[in-house]
């Protein structure tokens, strides 16, 4: 496992107790990061802090944290009693129950990190991955860091682990505040999508074949700058027209691959696109 650890933890549930160490899942070093520059002294610009009742620049040692419960209206606090409400670190990675994996939408994934064996951890290590993916569970618990009370996911990985910070369900949108069509799927036209859906249906996800265009563009973009280069913008292709007709849209695909499309009954079906 390639880089270092940033913190290091003790998984445990009953009596059991396994060390790891965690490890960031992700390259920083892939992302592109802008600064905010002068133009005509090319210098980096600082933020500040601005008080716009007094005019003035805010020093840090004079900023409290404000909570808005109504307009314009603030309760303050104290950084020490916003510290005294934080959890303390415990470095423990609590497990609740486990639970199969397929149970947790997917909804609720956010920053995930690799686990590794702690000293001494190893064949603990090993037997709760393997046991775990036997089993197809994952293991509920709760994590207490930087002040926080975090809810994660401990799942099988390539052989390891892997620890799936969650959000906690308050902090999801119901679905039902979207608009519900009251639309009824017409058969053909599902017989039609389902066609359409297999002929670029596989059954191994390989991410490696996905990449940020946009970031490549960036790249590019920068080492031209660096070795004093203009770069040309490439015209934006037009969007294409929207198709309505839902039927038209599924058999029009059909037949640019070259596939059959079932036969047009004698009456239209009409309408299941609405």
């Amino acid at each position: 496992m390639a880089g270092r650890p940033i913190a290091s933890g003790t998984i445990s549930f009953g009596l059991v107790a396994i060390p790891v160490q965690l490890f960031s899942s992700t390259e920083s070093a892939a992302k592109v990061q802008f600064n905010s520059i002068h133009a005509s002294c090319k210098t980096r610009v600082r933020q500040k802090l601005y008080c716009p009742t007094h005019d003035e620049v805010v020093p840090r040692e004079e900023l409290v944290k404000g909570y808005e419960f109504a307009k314009d209206q603030y309760v303050l606090f104290e950084p020490e009693e916003i510290k005294a409400m934080e959890l303390a670190a415990t470095h423990s990675i609590d497990i609740k129950e486990f639970v199969p994996i397929s149970a947790v939408d997917p909804i609720y994934f956010e920053k995930a990190y690799y686990l590794g064996p702690g000293n001494g951890g190893d064949k603990p290590y090993v037997l709760l991955s393997e046991v775990m993916k036997k089993t197809e569970r994952a293991a509920l618990a709760k994590y207490a860091a930087r002040g926080k009370d975090y809810l994660v996911l401990l799942r099988p990985y390539e052989g390891g682990l892997i620890m799936q910070q969650l959000k906690y369900d308050t902090e999801l949108r119901a679905f039902d505040e979207l608009a519900d069509p009251d639309i009824e799927v017409d058969e053909r036209e599902l017989a039609l999508a389902e066609q359409i859906v297999d002929q670029i249906a596989t059954d191994v996800f390989t991410p490696e074949s996905y990449t940020d265009s946009v970031v490549g563009k960036l790249q590019a973009a920068i080492e031209q700058k660096i070795a004093g280069h203009e770069f040309t913008l490439a015209p934006v292709e037009e969007p294409k027209a929207q198709v309505i007709d839902l039927m038209a849209a599924l058999k029009a695909s059909l037949e640019s691959d070259g596939a059959e499309s079932p036969e047009e009954p004698a009456a239209s079906a009409g309408g299941g696109a609405g």
